[in-house]
């Protein structure tokens, strides 16, 4: 009983804001949320299993009329493997080992095992989730494309099985090693960015390389199925318990229920210790030293700078395009002259064409900066001690525009640098290269000031509501998109009409009268509503 009550309120937990609005913290109605559990399932039925049936589908008659069923079953097997442990791995950290409830559970009498069941299950039924969105289409498919006998029917069940329970103890496994690493790491935050960065691109990576990957292995795939067979033999023999082998059922579900033992030994042992370590103590000897004072502006802009860092959600959706920048000019400077032929290729007849496009890019790639759109509102319920500041509250704004200032101009300086190098054209030209860029980033960093000043909502619950899902931020990407195509995508559409040079000047002219106009609202009437927030 108390382990139905505690895995209740774990799944509780993960499903939180389909039953809360993170903005309120109001709970939602029985229809609002029955309509996010449909959406869920629509996400993860329809379209990442109707994603994987379409792949078993294109695997399995090729495969199949080789006689490499096997092959099939392991391909699919290990692509829900790495689904299934990526969508529970961090689960298993932040709700197995680091949950910020188990001192509270532990003090009361509860038993450990209780609470360690509890979380097992809640990562077996995450881990499960995920890999039956690829295997069940997978077997399924397998099913109709493949001679259909009762051991077949049975071998793609125990293959579910079998699969879901090592995806458990493999989670579990990493998420005890991340859980060891996180207590002896002071930013933990900028490791999580970069891990998630990694992901996105291998991610990108292996999806265009997956369709050249697919051709070759259906075209060789004798070739690889005897590599597999001698060399990785034991993949072999995953991809016959799909088909149904009965002495490979039997060695893996051995192997498996041997892992899930030794799992349950060793958190019986250690998930007390870990469930209740502090991290790493470090001990310093005081050396006095002074203190360099700052100014009040200087104080302001390093909370921002500090609030920045310290949330892996704030950075990866507002600040992806500091790293865009810098990677842009990087591939500019190596390949920026193949880039600025191809361009030459397509608008070489249109006067300063290929600048103005070139300008539009480097736009929209700093057009996924928008920090200063959720600034205001993740002020949240500490909004109270910047206005108790002796700073205006034109300061308070003017600290977090400076954020999206610096950490989005220079990145676009330096891209702008590099284009303009790589196109080699008129003053006009480089001008459009570089100015418009740096004007663009200043622009947006006002009118994102200005939305969220205008949308603040400093009553969210989960700093996720005023980071990903307010509407100042949805209007701040929206209105950077527009502004970046007006550079190039404006001009082809009227350069038989207007001269390159005068474009030029009155896009500037354009832009810049545009930032200063929003300026002088921030200073004024967006200061006034700072001050009137609650």
């Amino acid at each position: 009983m108390m382990v139905k009550l505690l895995l209740r309120k774990q799944l509780r937990e993960i499903f939180r804001s389909y039953f809360f609005n993170p903005k309120t913290n109001q709970k939602r109605s029985a229809f609002s949320t029955a309509l996010w559990f449909v959406f869920f399932a629509l996400i993860m039925v329809g379209l990442l299993g109707g994603m994987f049936t379409f792949l078993a589908v294109t695997l399995a008659k090729p495969l199949a009329a080789v006689d490499m069923g096997w092959l099939y079953y392991v391909i699919m097997t290990l692509l829900a493997i790495l689904l299934g442990v990526f969508g529970s791995v961090f689960n298993t950290y932040s709700g197995l080992y680091l949950a910020k409830d188990n001192d509270l559970l532990l003090s009361l009498p509860i038993e450990p095992q209780a609470i360690i069941v509890s979380r097992l299950l809640g990562v077996y039924l995450m881990g499960l989730m995920y890999s039956a969105v690829v295997l069940v289409p997978a077997v399924i498919v397998g099913w109709i494309c493949m001679p259909l006998t009762p051991m077949r029917v049975v071998g793609g069940l125990m293959l579910i099985l079998l699969t879901s329970v090592f995806i458990l103890t493999l989670s579990c496994l990493l998420g005890w090693v991340v859980a060891k690493i996180s207590l002896k790491l002071k930013n933990k935050n900028v490791v999580v960015v970069i891990l998630s960065l990694a992901f996105i691109g291998a991610y990108y990576f292996f999806y265009f390389k997956a369709s050249e990957a697919i051709q070759e292995l259906i075209a060789n795939a004798a070739l690889y199925g005897g590599a597999v067979k001698n060399k990785a033999h034991v993949l072999y023999l995953l991809g016959r318990v799909g088909e149904g082998n009965l002495a490979a059922m039997v060695l893996f579900f051995g192997i498996v229920a041997l892992m899930a033992m030794l799992l349950w030994l060793l958190l019986s042992r250690s998930f007390i210790g870990i469930a209740t370590a502090t991290g790493k103590t470090e001990r310093r000897v005081y050396r006095e030293r002074a203190v360099k004072p700052k100014s009040a502006q200087a104080a302001l802009y390093e909370k921002e700078y500090r609030r920045f860092l310290s949330s892996a959600n704030y950075m990866l959706n507002c600040g992806l395009s500091t790293l865009f920048l810098l990677i842009g000019g990087a591939a500019l400077i190596w390949k920026g002259e193949d880039f600025v032929q191809l361009l030459g290729m397509v608008f070489g007849g249109v006067e300063g064409g290929g600048a103005a496009l070139l300008a539009s890019i480097v736009c929209f790639a700093a057009s996924m900066n928008d920090m200063a759109a959720p600034s205001v509102s993740l002020e949240g319920k500490n909004l109270w001690i910047a206005k108790s500041l002796p700073v205006t509250s034109w300061d308070c704004l003017k600290a977090k525009l400076k954020l999206q200032l610096r950490l989005t101009t220079i990145p676009a300086l330096f891209c702008s640098v590099c284009a303009a190098n790589a196109l080699s054209g008129s003053a006009a030209e480089t001008a459009m290269v570089v100015a418009v860029p740096v004007l663009f980033t200043v622009l947006m960093a006002s009118f994102d000031l200005m939305l969220g000043t205008l949308r603040a909502n400093v009553r969210w619950t989960n700093e996720m509501a005023p980071v990903k899902q307010s509407l100042a931020v949805f209007l701040a990407l929206m209105g950077a998109w527009v502004f970046a195509i007006i550079p190039g995508g404006l001009y082809l559409l009227i350069s038989d009409k207007i001269g390159f040079g005068l474009y030029l000047a009155l896009l500037i002219a354009a832009y810049g009268l545009l930032t200063v106009l929003i300026i002088l609202w921030l200073r004024g009437r967006g200061a006034e509503r700072f001050e009137m927030l609650d």
